[in-house]
Formats: structure tokens, C-alpha cells, sequence
């Protein structure tokens, strides 16, 4: 009987309900990350954004050895994978204890080699993904400042490794606004979050005379590059892009149709992550130089968003394009292995 009953279930639903799931992706995924290493030994992050990033290119040469780069890389993607978990079993979005989403996002993070080396966005990344856990708490919360402080204050020390995740300040305040936890007090708590990073910084930089590693951060965040100059783009940003937009256009659109569903305080989580991710994809197309930092972002959000809705559908369309979205996924890697081996 019970075998009669696994036969029937669609791979969708073995794979997402599955218990060796995340485990066979994160064997997949370090095999894979040791064979391209092998491959492209000498494999360098894109100048045209780090170069941008002197602060961060300093402190990486400083901190890191450029055999220990990939290894720092896989670790902070690692504990960016297990706070997906707990983000999900803290606030429910998911509707069960998940992991589908930290199974996407590796496998996404590992179908482009490029970013399997350490990027600004890669820190900035993590700090993001605290914000948002202090962000979720305060939703309606007659006492909020407390979380939107910490939820500003990773946004600030984020920001100081990759300036522009500043921007994102401007949703979280919307955001907040709409989870009805912005007040007067919260929004002078968030306000000083901010700041606190900057304070930080500043005191060091008086201290050793180095005032121009406090100035550096906000020159950098005024440093624009020409809008929607999307030819800048390398050829495998263009591919994990274009596969983010399609598997975002349908997770989004499942979220919609579907958050009858789900509880109001869910409904508002995930409306925030569409919200996001939107605003992240217009981001990169405004200032498609800043791609590689804000893709580890932009991952983030959209794994969450394709959890969603490949654990919770079961239909054979569903499964259909669970299954084209897998072979995609290996066409994507197969894709960036070829045009990396035609550089070197």
C-alpha cells in the first residue's frame, strides 16, 4: 500500500516533501562547487563591480587569501541557507516547516560558478536577510522601534561593505508603513539604526585620521552607471536573470491567486517579498553595473517566493514546470560551465 502511494506521488511532491532533499542538494551542490574549482582555478569576480567597491576589495585582499575566498563564499552561503529555514519556521511563510527554499537557493547560487567566489553582495546579503527577520517581527507591533532599529542597523552595516543596499531603506520604510509598525518613535529608532554603523566608522576613521574611509561608502553610493545599459551585463548574469524572472513571474503570481490561502500576517510577508523582489530586479535594470552584488539579494527573495510554490501546488501542471524548471536549472549551469571554458 505504501508503495502503491509513493508511485503515485509526482516528483514535486517527493522531491519537496522528501527529508534527503536538502541533503542530496547540498552533496550536489559541494561536488559541484570542488569540480569547478578544479576547472577554473584562476576564475576572478568581475572588475566592473568590484572595482566600485574599493573598501570592500581592501578589506577582502586584507582578511581572505585568494585560496580561502572560495571556501568563505561557501560558509556564507551556508548560513544564509540555514536562516532561510528559520525565517520560515519563525513567521510560517511556507505554511510548514520547509526547506525547500535553502534547496533552491544553493542550487541557484551553484548553477553560476562566477558566484562562488566572495562578493560584496555575499556579506551584504546576510546582513539583508537579518534585517529581514527584525523587519517580519515588528509587524504590528504597538512597540516596534526596538525591531526596526536592528532591522536598520544590518541594513546600515550592510551598506557600508556595498553602499547601495542604502536603497533598500526607502521599501523598508513602506513596508513598515503597511505591517502598521512606523510611528514617530519607530521611525527615529530606524533612523538611528542606520546611522549607528556610521557612527562606528566614523570614531575609527577620526581616531587613525583616516576620514576618507568614512567619506568613501557615501561617494560610492552616489557613483551611477549609465541606466539600463543592460549590454554590460556578462552573458551568465543575463541567463540567472532571465530564469529568475520566469520562475518569479510564476511563483507570484501562485502567491496572488492563491493567498486566500494563507493568514493576513503570511499574505503581508509575502506580499513584501514580491514587493522586493520587483525592486530588485528594477534596481539591477536601472544599474545593471551593481548585478553581481545584488544577485546574492535577489536570490534570496526569489527562493523563498519558488518554495512557496512548488510545497505548496500539486497539480500536473505544477509538476510539469516543476520539472522543466529543474532541467532548466541544469541547462543554466551546463551554460555557464561552456561559456566560462570558451574564455579560458
Amino acid at each position: 500500500m505504501d508503495y502503491t502511494v509513493m508511485r503515485s506521488k509526482k516528483l514535486q511532491n517527493q522531491v519537496t516533501t522528501g527529508r534527503l532533499t536538502l541533503p542530496v542538494v547540498i552533496l550536489i551542490c559541494t561536488l559541484c562547487w570542488v569540480s569547478t574549482y578544479f576547472l577554473f582555478p584562476d576564475l576572478i569576480t568581475s572588475a566592473t563591480q568590484e572595482s566600485l567597491s574599493s573598501f570592500w576589495q581592501s578589506a577582502r585582499d586584507l582578511l581572505f587569501p585568494g585560496w580561502a575566498e572560495r571556501i568563505v563564499s561557501f560558509l556564507v552561503y551556508a548560513v544564509i541557507g540555514y536562516f532561510l529555514i528559520e525565517l520560515n519556521n519563525q513567521f510560517g511563510i511556507i505554511r510548514m516547516r520547509a526547506s525547500m527554499q535553502t534547496a533552491i537557493y544553493f542550487l541557484l547560487v551553484t548553477a553560476c560558478p562566477e558566484m562562488h567566489l566572495l562578493y560584496a553582495g555575499d556579506i551584504a546579503a546576510l546582513a539583508f536577510l537579518i534585517s529581514i527577520y527584525f523587519l517580519f517581527r515588528s509587524y504590528q507591533q504597538s512597540h516596534s522601534s526596538g525591531h526596526l532599529f536592528y532591522s536598520f542597523f544590518f541594513i546600515g552595516a550592510g551598506s557600508i561593505l556595498f553602499p547601495q543596499l542604502t536603497i533598500l531603506s526607502v521599501l523598508w520604510l513602506l513596508e513598515s508603513y503597511r505591517f502598521q509598525s512606523l510611528t514617530p518613535r519607530s521611525f527615529c529608532g530606524a533612523l538611528l539604526g542606520w546611522m549607528l554603523p556610521y557612527w562606528m566608522l566614523f570614531g575609527h576613521a577620526f581616531f587613525y585620521n583616516e576620514m576618507e574611509l568614512f567619506y568613501r561608502p557615501f561617494n560610492q553610493l552616489l557613483t551611477f552607471g549609465e541606466v539600463f545599459h543592460l549590454p554590460i551585463l556578462q552573458p551568465w548574469e543575463l541567463a540567472i536573470l532571465g530564469y529568475l524572472l520566469v520562475m518569479f513571474i510564476v511563483s507570484a503570481v501562485h502567491c496572488v491567486a492563491a493567498g486566500f490561502e494563507d493568514k493576513i500576517r503570511t499574505r503581508a510577508y509575502l506580499q513584501f517579498l514580491i514587493d522586493l523582489t520587483f525592486f530588485l530586479f528594477l534596481l539591477i535594470a536601472l544599474q545593471p553595473i551593481y548585478c553581481s552584488a545584488l544577485l546574492p539579494l535577489l536570490i534570496i527573495s526569489s527562493s523563498i517566493l519558488i518554495g512557496h510554490f512548488f510545497v505548496l501546488t500539486n497539480s500536473k501542471s505544477s509538476n510539469v514546470f516543476f520539472i522543466i524548471s529543474l532541467v532548466g536549472l541544469i541547462l543554466l549551469f551546463a551554460f555557464n560551465i561552456w561559456t566560462l571554458l570558451q574564455i579560458q
